[in-house]
């Protein structure tokens, strides 16, 4: 008999937010690569949407009866919703030092925070009827650290950790795990202008152990291990995926 892969996700039923671009598209093509049956959500799309057990709907996670009716729908198909991966996030930095304005504070909150809030409620309703089920949210460095100019994204991100900690406590009993994966400076559409910046992207990297930025494939592995089998007694946890950053205490000149 052969061993059972305790990392696979083969046709798993894998809903991610945030799926038509960024890190929220990659982890979702690498999942559908590995027979997993994904399902993206978001307001805009690039990618071909006509793959087998690759999904792609228009759905704004803010909006709590289209997400309703979305989950609704997908647990009816396959009578099962596995993993939500809650990847959908902005970031709306102030410019020149301006006074953070109301306006871009509340956008942030509400699809930063609010939205994993929505699809979290959203999807345990049906991962509590099987028992089971796996919710990723991915936050930041922000969650843990201040960052100079965008107050609403380092209070969405803080929010967003205790968010999951407070769901893994009330619904761990039905066997649900919830658990936060932590980028550190990953080389993406969001920071695609500090990295582009030398000075900024030199600056950045004198913080990481490893003295390198990130790319979204040091996500994947970390990813793929809060979704399987694999990480079947971990809940409430933070994966921070940050090439040492917090572990660093003297910056090197």
């Amino acid at each position: 008999m052969s061993p059972v892969d305790i990392f696979s996700i083969k046709n798993k039923v894998i809903v991610i937010s945030g799926g038509g671009r960024g890190i929220g598209k990659f982890i979702a093509k690498e999942m559908h690569k590995r027979k997993a049956i994904v399902y993206c959500l978001d307001l805009n799309f690039t990618q071909d949407t006509k793959n087998k057990n690759y999904f792609c709907i228009k759905c704004n996670i803010t909006n709590q009866k289209k997400v309703n009716l979305v989950i609704k729908k997908i647990y009816e198909t396959h009578k099962h919703i596995d993993v939500l991966i809650n990847s959908a996030g902005i970031t709306l930095p102030q410019k020149n030092h301006k006074e953070y304005s109301l306006g871009d504070w509340e956008k942030t909150l509400k699809i930063n925070l609010t939205g994993a809030f929505i699809t979290s409620n959203s999807v345990i309703k049906y991962m509590k009827k099987n028992r089971e089920g796996s919710i990723i949210n991915i936050t930041s460095l922000n969650a843990e650290q201040g960052f100079p100019d965008n107050p609403a994204y380092v209070a969405s991100k803080g929010g967003l950790k205790m968010l999951s900690k407070s769901l893994a406590k009330d619904y761990g009993i039905y066997g649900i795990r919830i658990n936060n994966l932590g980028p550190g400076y990953i080389k993406t559409e969001m920071t695609l202008e500090s990295f582009k910046d030398s000075k900024k992207r030199k600056q950045r990297q004198k913080h990481v152990l490893l003295d390198r930025w990130g790319t979204m494939d040091d996500l994947l592995g970390p990813c793929i291990f809060l979704a399987s089998d694999a990480s079947g007694y971990v809940t409430g946890q933070d994966l921070y995926v940050d090439g040492g950053w917090l572990a660093n205490g003297l910056i090197h000149k």
